[in-house]
């Protein structure tokens, strides 16, 4: 690409991020994660539209850190190789003058991208980077930048952060304050954590652009999908059903896949862009953890804000979702493991371990005021107690509060909107 050309974007793009130093923005859990100065690269992954250039963006301006950036998401840079970063390079030192520090936003957008930022990590150069799917960024990173990169996962905003954004009240115990939490979360289930539907009054054309920019662009494109139309289908009608288990065999036999694997390499496709989460079952067995998966969207906004959704109708679906999602930026940040429990005598949604040590049982319901539900509920935990000696144990709901003790275990009752801002 011409030179000026590219001077001309980055010139713009400069201009633009000056105009969010300004910006009210949400401090996230996961910026104390960046280290800029670490020899390794830091590497933000999540969803499209998640946030992980804000993230970036402010871990730089907090420190004071003395950086360039360059956003390759831009239309204008679509035809730009990897021969091309070089001269990427000297412009971006003509307009910002010297600097020890590379934001590159999407680089995944370039192919071959790894050989440029494995010749500045030799440089010495800090590069903090950013990226929309696990897989590329994995392994393209373990491949060719040998142990020197540092993976940061983010995920649209959790509930605390989404009343951040909101000014509302989450430490008060008035009943005022307890009122607008509750109604702040009864939005928060509706509307989802995608940091710009904030701003945005139509939620769903949003949500369906955004769905189709991760099918179309991050995997259709990349992965040279052959039954389109089948493998989009697929990604909505599990968007649809979710939480549900990971069946492959089902999967190709609905869509009329020539075989399991072709459903199996979708199925994969679909986490690594982060449409879905899965969870791994709880055993000792490292085949059974492999085989049998739990499938979640990667945030409410994805179950009720499309075209032909039916899960926004389910509130005890959502509600296990958010709770996953809570679940995941704590366990990220701890380096625990999550997982379900699923017996011929009962099941427990998730169980968070340390290694083999069980650190907490949860079950989601969204009410508990039918005496059957309730039993249901509550002999899961104490089933997962038994198998696992875990003696925290927790069942969350969407408003009652209580405790409960039943053959020597304490069993904890939360609202979902109460625990979520204590994470």
């Amino acid at each position: 690409m011409d030179k000026r050309i590219l001077e001309s974007v980055f010139v713009e793009q400069k201009e633009e991020l000056d105009t969010r130093k300004n910006e009210k923005l949400c401090v996230r859990e996961e910026e104390s994660l960046i280290e800029l100065t670490s020899p390794q690269a830091q590497v933000v992954i999540g969803v499209r539209r998640s946030g992980k250039s804000t993230l970036c963006f402010q871990a730089l301006e907090n420190a004071g850190a003395n950086y360039a950036y360059a956003d390759f998401d831009d239309e204008r840079l679509s035809t730009i190789t990897a021969a091309e970063l070089n001269d990427v390079l000297e412009v971006l030192y003509k307009i910002y003058g010297d600097f020890n520090c590379l934001f590159l936003d999407e680089i995944q957008n370039v192919k071959g991208w790894h050989l440029f930022v494995n010749r500045l990590l030799r440089q010495k150069m800090h590069v903090v980077l950013t990226g929309s799917n696990a897989n590329l960024l994995s392994g393209e990173l373990a491949t060719h930048l040998s142990g020197r990169a540092k993976e940061i996962h983010l995920y649209p905003l959790t509930f605390a952060e989404y009343c951040l954004m909101k000014d509302v009240d989450t430490q008060s115990n008035t009943t005022k304050s307890k009122a607008a939490r509750r109604a702040a979360f009864d939005n928060y289930m509706k509307q989802g954590g995608f940091p710009e539907l904030l701003s945005i009054l139509d939620a769903r054309t949003y949500v369906i652009d955004l769905v189709n920019n991760i099918l179309k662009r991050d995997i259709e494109q990349r992965y040279k999908i052959s039954y389109k139309s089948a493998f989009e289908q697929m990604a909505h009608h599990l968007l649809n059903v979710t939480p549900t288990l990971s069946n492959a065999a089902d999967l190709a036999k609905i869509f009329h896949f020539k075989s399991e694997h072709t459903a199996k390499n979708y199925l994969e496709y679909l986490k690594q862009a982060f449409l879905l989460v899965g969870v791994k079952k709880y055993a000792h067995k490292s085949r059974t953890r492999m085989t049998q998966e739990k499938l979640y969207a990667v945030d409410v906004a994805m179950m009720n804000q499309r075209a032909d959704a039916f899960a926004g109708e389910n509130l005890g679906w959502r509600l296990e979702n958010v709770v996953l999602l809570h679940l995941l930026r704590k366990c990220k940040v701890n380096g625990w493991d999550i997982y379900y429990m699923k017996e011929r005598s009962g099941e427990c949604d998730f169980l968070i371990c340390e290694g083999q040590n069980v650190l907490q049982a949860i079950q989601v319901s969204y009410d508990i005021s039918q005496a059957k539900t309730r039993k249901r509920e509550i002999n899961g935990l104490l089933l997962a107690s038994q198998l696992t000696q875990c003696t925290n144990l927790l069942l969350l709901t969407d408003y009652e509060y209580g405790e409960v003790d039943l053959n020597n275990h304490h069993i904890s009752i939360r609202p979902v909107y109460d625990w979520a801002c204590e994470q």
